[in-house]
């Protein structure tokens, strides 16, 4: 399985490995996390919906952005 990380703007690379499971629910909604942000105050998890929704406010703040988004594709091909 690939794993991707998107980096935008502000936002830098997560340094170690993360892979988001089926347990990981978005903050927002509670449907499967396909997306992590770390801000100072801690992380958010949010499905791909909400990540898009949210991208732009929080990449000014955001230390990492890790999107497996790219998930949703490959697993609905298989």
């Amino acid at each position: 399985m690939t794993q991707s990380t998107e980096t935008t703007g502000a936002v830098d690379e997560l340094e170690t490995p993360y892979e988001l499971t089926a347990l990981d629910r978005c903050d927002a909604c509670g449907a499967q996390a396909y997306i992590r942000v770390v801000v100072a105050s801690g992380e958010l998890l949010f499905c791909a919906h909400h990540g898009r929704k949210h991208q732009e406010k929080l990449s000014q703040i955001a230390h990492s952005w890790h999107d497996e988004s790219s998930r949703l594709l490959s697993d609905s091909r298989d």
